[in-house]
């Protein structure tokens, strides 16, 4: 099979792109992964890549290049330099420091602090009978675990959420000049916000700041610079406070109105909450796609794409294919095995994957055994018109009248 220019999509199929697409972006997803894998679209000026297969290579050959694929975009060059916009070898030296932060002994440092901040996040809605699970559960939730992992006070997170929010427009690679601007400039506040926290970390005899964190113990470390360090933590928040926020909202849009799936959530312990978080990004990934500009011309298993194109793996497509999964629009919580894309792969696979897959399962788990009968409330909730993050407009939730602890 080689790619087309030819295709056009159907009056029935909108563009993935467009209002309608935005809503609803899967019967073209579906339509295009079936008859044009490899996709130039002439509408985007980009390649749509839609197959898990060609998803996979163009994420791991290095003839696709992430720091290219991101030159679309105006680089404020005042900004630290970020492991979004490089390639290895520049990319492996910022992102080993990086598991300082991010990595499974970093999470797992926390993880008794992140089950703290579940519990104490759903006592304060015992008493609730009807709660926004955007406003009241993902968001701040995701601002505690973030407070925890950078050493922040109570006290910073109105601040925090604000410029973490703010700063979430950097993740949408399609932002347009005005947009992309604004994403710049927020960048900058929260990059003087966590700079000026750096400086009052607490010093060991050595002069290096004490590890009471694992952003204390980042910064502690010498391979970065001080600009390369404060990098990995913008890029952090960027790529973790907002997915990680959508993601617990995602989740909750498919398993709240399927009553058996919560049941089997109470009853199937610790080991089933964490296969269900990768089924659940698998069904509705926050990041549904990456840049990225082929290096040479690439021959891929659905098609060829020249030297310069700008490529777009669409792994919100590749989750689905049933070529690799079975009933893929279907909820299967103990899928397993379960090789989705939503952390991408190759390089780049996503630094935060651990602290999600944490924070999701805990809260999975928390969930069905405090409030059994919750389910979605009032007329179904609608999806925003963004690209990326992919996310719900609102999800009120009625909680059904928690077990009282």
């Amino acid at each position: 099979m080689t790619a087309s220019t030819e295709i056009r999509f159907p009056a029935d199929v909108p563009h993935p792109f467009s209002p309608a697409g935005r809503l609803d972006p899967y019967p073209s997803y579906d339509w295009l992964r079936s008859r044009s894998p490899v996709h130039h679209d002439p509408m985007a000026r980009l390649w749509l890549v839609t197959g898990h297969a060609d998803c996979a290579a163009v994420l791991r050959d290095r003839a696709f290049s992430a720091s290219a694929g991101q030159q679309g975009r105006a680089r404020d060059e005042d900004l630290p330099p970020s492991m979004l916009t490089t390639d290895p070898p520049d990319h492996t030296r910022l992102r080993t420091p990086g598991l300082l932060l991010l990595g499974p002994a970093a999470i797992a440092s926390v993880a008794d602090g992140i089950t703290a901040d579940v519990d104490d996040l759903l006592d304060g809605l015992a008493a609730e009978t009807v709660v926004d699970a955007i406003e009241r559960i993902g968001s701040p939730l995701a601002t505690s675990v973030f407070l925890r992992l950078f050493g922040l006070a109570e006290s910073d997170r109105k601040a925090f959420s604000q410029l973490a929010q703010a700063a979430s427009i950097n993740l949408d690679p399609l932002a347009g000049p005005q947009v992309a601007a604004l994403g710049r400039s927020a960048m900058k506040e929260l990059t003087r916000f966590l700079q000026a926290h750096c400086a009052t970390l607490p010093q060991n005899s050595h002069g290096a700041p004490a590890a009471s964190s694992p952003l204390a113990r980042l910064v502690a470390d010498d391979r970065l610079t001080d600009a390369e360090t404060l990098g990995v933590l913008g890029l952090a928040v960027v790529g973790g406070w907002q997915p990680l926020a959508e993601a617990i909202g995602n989740a909750m849009y498919w398993l709240l109105p399927r009553p058996e799936a919560l049941t089997s959530l109470r009853l199937g312990g610790d080991e089933l909450a964490r296969t269900a978080v990768d089924e659940l990004l698998r069904l509705e990934a926050p990041i549904p796609f990456t840049a990225r500009v082929a290096l040479t011309d690439v021959r891929l298993p659905g098609g060829e794409v020249p030297r310069g194109a700008r490529v777009l793996a669409v792994v919100a497509a590749a989750n689905r294919d049933p070529a690799v999964f079975e009933r893929p629009n279907n909820l299967v919580l103990d899928r397993s095995p379960n090789p989705h894309l939503a952390f991408g792969g190759g390089p780049h696979f996503c630094l935060a994957a651990q602290l999600v897959r944490q924070t999701g399962a805990v809260l999975l788990a928390r969930l069905a055994e405090r409030f059994p009968a919750a389910s979605l409330a009032g007329p179904p909730p609608g999806w925003a018109s963004t690209l990326v993050p992919r996310r719900l407009r609102a999800l009120p939730v009625a909680l059904g009248g928690g077990d009282a602890r």
